[in-house]
């Protein structure tokens, strides 16, 4: 299962950590994965294409997308990701879990 953790400072989302595998078919052919990524990676883009407002580091097993300025554009696009991502939670329950939303 993949697990996206959101982390809020005065609301604000000041980091968010993405772990595990979503676990619905194999490896090259999860579209729940595939979809998640494709998510992740095009926000992650968006936002620092505006800037340098967020750091992401990925290990291999954590992706973690930590929000250095809460300016609105990095604010709304973080949010999109979210609200997208929450779209996949609803179809795929058992793949994918938002917490501290």
């Amino acid at each position: 299962m993949i697990k996206v953790r959101i982390h809020k400072d005065n609301d604000k989302i000041s980091k968010v950590v993405i772990s595990g595998h979503a676990g619905y078919a194999p490896y090259g052919h999860d579209i729940v994965c595939s979809a998640v990524s494709s998510i992740i990676t095009t926000s992650i883009n968006g936002i620092l294409s505006f800037g340098n407002t967020i750091k992401a580091t990925d290990d291999g097993k954590i992706l973690l997308i930590e929000v250095l300025e809460n300016d609105e554009i990095t604010d709304k696009l973080m949010i999109n990701m979210l609200n997208l991502l929450k779209e996949i939670e609803k179809d795929y329950q058992k793949n994918i879990k938002i917490e501290g939303e």
